[in-house]
């Protein structure tokens, strides 16, 4: 019933001329982890900050953010939900083309075009950070996590190195790497109750389906969609 309240609020959405950058569920609505597991939708985020130069849009079959420059068509066949987010304008698709920092390019965390997530932990610990991202160039596939207002190493320069396909991975970029190095992107979470995750831009034209966290290092990548989301409560008024 709480999955399909969210639903509901996405069905709204389509019903009339949105904000696609504002939230779609409320500050009450809280991700649920289980036995070690928290899985979320993209677009369930309950605020967006830090959206001077670039912002998160919503895209899905009935909404298209009409937002230039945006170099490739939307992906929304084999998105969870059949939505996702995309930091636009993207005026960095080549390594050819300028890159600005503070503009098109943050390699600090935690600056530009923020989400932030409710979850509630029942399991603290060392929980490891995948993400299910759309990339279809080389400078499309950076993206940084946090928690609670921080942003630890260990969540900077999340890379993926597939392209064009909905795909999850869990692989931060090092200067000896720069496609990545499996099993380096975390988030300790060190006490139970409710917490706020966070993603911001490391690269402008990203496109993003979900995430998830998990206690389980060795976690298999998931094939399709991934795991069933849970939400611990939602804002009847929504």
């Amino acid at each position: 019933m709480l999955l399909s309240a969210l639903l509901i609020v996405s069905v709204a959405l389509a019903a009339e001329p949105v904000d696609l950058t504002a939230p779609t569920v409320s500050e009450k609505t809280v991700h649920e982890e289980k036995d070690g597991l928290l899985v979320v939708e993209a677009e369930h985020f309950f605020r967006q900050t830090l959206t001077e130069k670039r912002a998160w849009y919503l895209t899905s079959a009935k909404h298209t953010p009409k937002v230039e420059p945006d170099g490739d068509e939307p992906h929304v066949k084999g998105a969870a939900g059949g939505a996702y987010m995309e930091i636009l304008p993207d005026t960095r698709r080549t390594h050819d083309d300028k890159l600005t920092h503070g503009e098109n390019f943050s390699n600090a965390p935690g600056k530009m075009a923020v989400l932030h997530y409710k979850v509630h932990i029942t399991n603290p610990g060392r929980y490891y950070v995948w993400a299910r991202i759309y990339s279809t160039t080389t400078e499309d596939n950076g993206l940084h996590v946090g928690l609670n207002d921080t942003w630890p190493e260990s969540g900077q320069r999340l890379q993926w190195t597939a392209k064009n396909q909905w795909f999850w991975d869990s692989k931060q970029r090092t200067e000896k790497v720069h496609t990545g190095v499996p099993g380096q992107i975390w988030l300790d979470i060190e006490k139970p109750g409710e917490h706020v995750i966070t993603f911001s831009m490391r690269e402008d034209g990203i496109e993003f389906d979900r995430f998830l966290l998990t206690k389980d290092k060795d976690f298999k990548r998931p094939m399709d969609e991934g795991p069933k989301v849970r939400v611990r409560k939602v804002d009847a008024e929504n």
